[in-house]
């Protein structure tokens, strides 16, 4: 089983989203910044995000240029922070090695710091319309029902994964990058985990999964994510308290935001280790580049 590339190209052409980072006048900056805002974060709280940051941070050099703390404190509640100092890094490193221009190929895109293999092939299709795989968990699922006939994909494997989805992919680069973006925004509207509209998919008739019966899922049971009381809320927290600030504050306006001091100490101090936070001479905390010496005793 496979799936049409024109059926689909065709219903993403007639039903994708309109989204900023899509837009005909696109940069590869552009695309990046949202590659790395929409890792595991939806679309409905990057994009405004996305806008703000584009605005004030038009090229790689410009968030060179900027403090990690104020980029930090500009990420605001997007979640998984360390992306933020990320992003900042590949910028630096843009701007001083590649001109202000984010690379097209995948193998210079791996070389940034921080970017990952998801994320060099989301740049170079989405951006610069290079033929290569792009593989996230909706194309995962999409991928594992269509041409499998399974009802989910089950444990990741970056090798067969990319092999899989390569296959799918039309030969001319152009096309091969509009079809991975419709492949994944099949898998997010339409072949979903748990509600799949099956009667709206351009796939369905070719579908293996719905040949066979739509199985269902047999395989390891996927952990389920949740927020309240872990490490992430905590951290969470206690960076909302540095953002809202206008320098650093003292540990006890750190310690007023959760009660259990073992774990509100073990979260603030992973915070100090992955640098988005930092701490002054006199013993208070600051976002990065944002500590100031303790003030003079007259």
């Amino acid at each position: 089983m496979s799936i049409d590339a024109d059926l689909l190209i065709e219903w993403f052409t007639d039903n994708a989203r309109e989204l900023p980072w899509r837009s005909a006048d696109r940069t590869g900056w552009g695309v990046l910044v949202s590659e790395i805002m929409l890792q595991q974060t939806p679309v409905a709280r990057v994009e405004p995000i996305w806008h703000d940051w584009l605005r004030r941070w038009p090229k790689p050099s410009a968030l060179a240029a900027a403090s990690q703390g104020e980029v930090v404190r500009a990420w605001g509640k997007l979640g998984y922070p360390r992306r933020a100092l990320r992003l900042h890094a590949a910028a630096t490193a843009i701007a001083e090695q590649h001109g202000d221009v984010v690379p097209s190929d995948v193998d210079t895109l791996l070389a940034l710091p921080g970017i990952g293999a998801y994320t060099a092939r989301a740049v170079a299709a989405f951006a610069y319309r290079q033929r290569c795989p792009v593989v996230d968990t909706n194309v995962r699922r999409v991928v594992a029902r269509a041409v499998h006939g399974a009802g989910d994909a089950g444990p990741a494997s970056t090798t067969r994964d990319l092999a899989d989805t390569e296959k799918l992919l039309p030969i001319e680069p152009r096309r091969a990058a509009v079809f991975s973006a419709a492949l994944m925004e099949l898998g997010q509207m339409i072949c979903t985990a748990r509600t799949p509209r099956c009667a709206d998919c351009p796939a369905f008739e070719g579908c293996a999964w719905q040949r066979a019966g739509r199985p269902a899922y047999a395989g390891p049971v996927k952990p389920v994510q949740r927020f309240a009381g872990t490490d992430r809320q905590v951290r969470g927290k206690l960076l909302d308290v540095l953002r809202d600030a206008d320098g650093p504050v003292t540990r006890a306006a750190l310690d007023a935001v959760w009660t259990d001091a073992g774990q509100r100490d073990r979260c603030l101090d992973s915070l100090l280790v992955d640098g988005l936070l930092e701490q002054t001479e006199d013993g208070r905390f600051a976002l990065p580049g944002e500590a100031q010496p303790a003030p003079a005793i007259r």
